[in-house]
This record gives structure tokens, C-alpha cells and sequence, in this order.
């Protein structure tokens, strides 16, 4: 069988440097949960690899009714899914896994190639297709595409830490049952800390969620919002997170 996994073909696998930046490049995806469903050892084994590599918790399933049973067991963030697993259709996978798990990007790797696979699959759930074989660094770069697209976090989810309430999908803010008055960006920046309670999230992953990757200014617009937020959190009173510096890093919130 012909490699399905392109590496560069000089140097060392990993090279001290460059792993390094990857790692800091990626922090926002640190402990994000990834299932890789392939039954081929050794693309099995390397997907695992790269995917440590670059800051994310790698979880490989062999067939597809395990792939199921570990989404029910804990809903992955993401999803690398072969199509030609041995004891049940990818496709077929690809809409279980998408009903266990409704927000994972699923992101299909696959030899087929017919235009009419591809529709199949992301008919099925499927957020992206990526047919072998593949680089792996292009395959990073979409999962953090995709990362990125989910922004702040995905549409539909309702958000509680302390008397703090945030609906997503409506971009509204409530404090022990009062709505909260908050710029789009206050409301980013809120969700954000919301969605990881009691993590520290650093400044440059506020930066990039919040505003834009590319931004070069001055981050003091961060500690700008940040200070809003904390005062608008002070307002009506009753079970306010606090939203805590973590000198040299950035913030936590705290219930």
C-alpha cells in the first residue's frame, strides 16, 4: 500500500524549533479532545503522533462501533474519520458520531476521490473532506481553521458558570436572571473565559479568538475590556464570577 501520509522527506521528523512553535502557535487548542477513527496501523499511530505534537489530546479508535462508543462515553471537539473502516460504512459512522457528538468538527480522510463521496459525506455530518494521501502540516492548518471558525464557541450552546448565564446562539448575558448590556466584543471575550471556567486562557488566545490572529496593536484593548466586563459583572450583585489576572499569562475565571 502506497504511503497515505506525505512527511517532508529531509531532516529530522520534529525538530526541537519547530515543534515549539507549533505548540505555542496552537495553544488554543491545548486539551482539546481529538477521535481519530482509522484502522490502518501506521496512519493510526502517526495522526496520533502529530496531533500530540501540536497540543491536542488524541483518543484512536480501530472500527467504527468503537469510534460510537467512545463519542457517547465523551463528545469529542474534533473528529479524523477514515471512510473504509472493516465493520461499518464511514458514512454510516459519520452520522452516528454526528448525532453522539452534534458539536465536533468531523473531517473526513479518505482514497475516494468521486465528487459524489464527498457529497455523501458531508451530507452525513461531515464538516470537511481531505482525500489521501495528505500533508500533515495542511491538515493542522484546517483543524485550526476550523477551530477559528468556531470563533468564541459554537452557535447553540448556553453557557453557566456561577449566576452568570450566556446564550450563545442569541449573544445575550444574563446575572441571576438580569441581562447584561455588553458590547459584541465584551460578549466575545466573556464567552470565551465562559467556555473554559477555572483555565487560565492567555492573552495572546484572548487576542486571537477575540479580535483577529493576524492583529499586530497594542493588546492594552484586552485589559480595556477586561475591566468593563469586571465592572458591568459588579452591577446587579449576586453570584458574579471573578475574572482573575494571572500575571505573565492572562485570565481565569472563577465561579
Amino acid at each position: 500500500m502506497a504511503p497515505t501520509v506525505e512527511r517532508r522527506a529531509a531532516g529530522p521528523r520534529h525538530s526541537q524549533v519547530g515543534v515549539a512553535g507549533l505548540i505555542r502557535q496552537d495553544e488554543r487548542v491545548a486539551a482539546a479532545k481529538v477521535l481519530v477513527v482509522e484502522d490502518d496501523p501506521v496512519i493510526g499511530a502517526e495522526l496520533v503522533e502529530a496531533l500530540g505534537v501540536n497540543g491536542y489530546v488524541p483518543v484512536l479508535a480501530v472500527t467504527g462501533r468503537s469510534a460510537i462508543d467512545l463519542a457517547h462515553d465523551g463528545a469529542p471537539d474534533l473528529v479524523l474519520l477514515d471512510l473504509g473502516l472493516p465493520d461499518v460504512d464511514g458514512v454510516v459512522v459519520c452520522r452516528k458520531l454526528r448525532l453522539a457528538a452534534p458539536e465536533a468538527v468531523i473531517v473526513v480522510l479518505t482514497a475516494r476521490t468521486e465528487e459524489l463521496d464527498v457529497v455523501v459525506a458531508l451530507d452525513a455530518g461531515a464538516d470537511d473532506y481531505l482525500t489521501k494521501p495528505f500533508r500533515l502540516a495542511e491538515l493542522m492548518a484546517r483543524l485550526r481553521a476550523h477551530l477559528r471558525r468556531q470563533a468564541v464557541v459554537s452557535p447553540g450552546r448556553a453557557l453557566s458558570v456561577g449566576g452568570l448565564r450566556l446564550d450563545v446562539a442569541a449573544r445575550r448575558a444574563y446575572l441571576d436572571g438580569v441581562e447584561l448590556s455588553l458590547r459584541p466584543k465584551e460578549f466575545d471575550l466573556l464567552a470565551v473565559l465562559a467556555g473554559q471556567p477555572g483555565e487560565v486562557v492567555t492573552r495572546e488566545e484572548l487576542m486571537d479568538r477575540v479580535w483577529d490572529e493576524n492583529w499586530f496593536g497594542s493588546t492594552k484593548t484586552l485589559d480595556v475590556h477586561v475591566f468593563a466586563l469586571r465592572r458591568k459583572l459588579e452591577e446587579p450583585g449576586g453570584r458574579a464570577p471573578r475574572i482573575t489576572t494571572v500575571r505573565g499569562r492572562g485570565y481565569r475565571m472563577e465561579a
